[in-house]
């Protein structure tokens, strides 16, 4: 059967209830899943999706045993022509609506009209083509202003990716969960931390979810660990993107072959009247021209913020192009050593909204609300932590690479970490024998400190450090 996310089946079982609005039974709507996808779903995880539509009061469930049907939400919330349109009574009890601006708030009104009185659009090639870089800003001059002051850090004049390294642990966790749980995801943040750090997959979650997570942390690692001033692997570019969507994509399209790959089929959004781009030709040239123009962008802001406007909108991937636009939104301020944008506490349903009028509107106000809001809350959690970490060796920073090498060589050769072992390997490293003893400590320390949470920021892989760790457990002090 195809493996699709947790959201998509809520999204494609909303959208079977939504066509059905005198009721739908689970057996119809079981019937109508194994059309659409392919294969039946499971009647256990169906009935898990239906409950936590009910939940969200997205559908409603009416009688009883055999007689229960669902239907559409709308029909307890709909009003008369001319009426103003509310939320669906407990959403905003549930999920309350971030503060927004007045342009903020129109574009949320008519985004909340159900379906049928929303006007169906494409894809504008002229929303792109009209934004010229240095010339056109999406985020105001004073509201730019005050993102570059909330997100300064003590890492501004370092190399680039500095600070997202000082903070990776933390950064790997927040980002992969807060990513994952706008997409539908259900891991806690504790369930994300047991999984990124220690390996542990949640009990009682899909595969699909697990993965999902995993993906989110091999993305960021992949940024940051190839971002490299002298090389510069990293950057607004067709190949950066294309394997940031690879990475966040493995194992979950329904075609392997789609995981980095520009889209070539038609697609459809559940819950909106956008419809993307079809002509594979058109798909091309818009990414590249939207790649081109990020690349001139000069505010790292103001890069960050139209990736996430201008992705989602051209959905140049067959699946994941929000998960890209989050995680690709965040080069530009790795690259300025600024503060990250994790998305901690963003209410799903505050950032759907705010996409929507992008799809629907090209106005990005509400979306822009939503980013200013989501980014002052990841600069209070990862400020503050700051103020508490101890300054950076001046060493570690001149020799990073290389010591990266040398816990590399040590552990992949399944080598003890003696000093009679180690005064080899800082020799080939080409260190000045000036800091040869310094560098020598500091190999010592990070092999005496590697644990399963920390492998990622030496470039190791988790198996590579158990069979180290396996062979020279009580060299190390560690329990076997």
């Amino acid at each position: 059967m195809p493996r699709i996310t947790p959201a998509h089946e809520l999204q494609l079982i909303e959208s079977i209830v939504a066509a059905h609005p005198g009721g739908i039974g689970i057996a119809e709507i079981e019937l109508a899943m194994a059309q659409r996808q392919g294969g039946a779903l499971n009647r256990r995880t169906l009935q898990r999706r239906l409950l936590k539509l009910i939940d969200a009061q997205r559908i409603a469930s009416e009688g009883q045993s055999i007689a229960l049907v669902y239907k559409p939400v709308t029909l307890a919330w709909a009003q008369l022509p001319g009426e103003r349109v509310s939320a669906p009574v407990g959403v905003a009890e549930a999920e309350p609506d971030l503060p927004v601006s007045p342009a903020g708030a129109s574009i949320r009104e008519r985004v909340r009209q159900p379906l049928m009185h929303r006007r169906p659009v494409g894809y504008r090639r002229e929303f792109l083509e009209a934004y010229q870089p240095g010339v056109t800003f999406y985020l105001p001059a004073a509201l730019r202003s005050q993102l570059h002051e909330m997100g300064r850090t003590p890492g501004n004049e370092r190399p680039a990716g500095t600070y997202a390294r000082d903070i990776l642990s933390r950064l790997l966790v927040d980002l992969s969960w807060a990513s994952s749980r706008l997409e539908g995801n259900t891991y806690s943040r504790l369930d994300t931390q047991n999984l990124i750090e220690h390996g542990q997959a949640a009990q009682g979650k899909d595969a699909i979810e697990t993965q999902m997570i995993l993906n989110h942390k091999a993305a960021i690692e992949m940024l940051i660990e190839d971002m490299d001033e002298d090389t510069n692997e990293v950057g607004f570019d067709a190949f950066t993107f294309k394997n940031l969507h690879a990475v966040l994509s493995q194992d979950l399209m329904r075609d392997p072959q789609a995981s980095g790959r520009l889209r070539r089929r038609l697609v459809e959004i559940s819950g909106t009247v956008f419809h993307p781009a079809a002509m594979p030709q058109v798909i091309e040239d818009c990414f590249a021209l939207l790649l081109s123009k990020a690349a001139a962008i000069p505010d790292p802001f103001e890069q960050a913020f139209f990736l996430m406007v201008q992705l989602p909108y051209l959905q140049p991937f067959e699946d994941v192009n929000k998960r890209v636009s989050r995680i690709g939104a965040n080069l530009s301020l790795i690259q300025h050593n600024l503060c990250p944008l994790s998305f901690i506490d963003v209410p799903e349903r505050a950032y759907i909204e705010g996409t929507l009028g992008v799809y629907e509107l090209n106005e990005v106000d509400l979306l822009r609300d939503v980013f200013v809001w989501a980014y002052e809350r990841s600069c209070q959690r990862y400020l503050a932590i700051t103020q508490t970490m101890v300054e950076p060796n001046p060493l570690k920073i001149k020799y990073r690479e290389a010591l990266i090498q040398a816990v590399q060589a040590v552990v992949k050769g399944l080598q003890a970490p003696s000093p009679e072992v180690l005064a080899p390997v800082v020799a080939r490293m080409q260190v000045p024998a000036a800091d040869q003893d310094a560098f020598t400590r500091m190999l010592a320390e990070a092999l005496h400190q590697l644990h399963e949470g920390s492998v990622a920021r030496y470039r190791l892989r988790r198996s590579e450090y158990l069979a180290w760790q396996l062979a020279f457990s009580g060299e190390r002090g560690d329990t076997p």
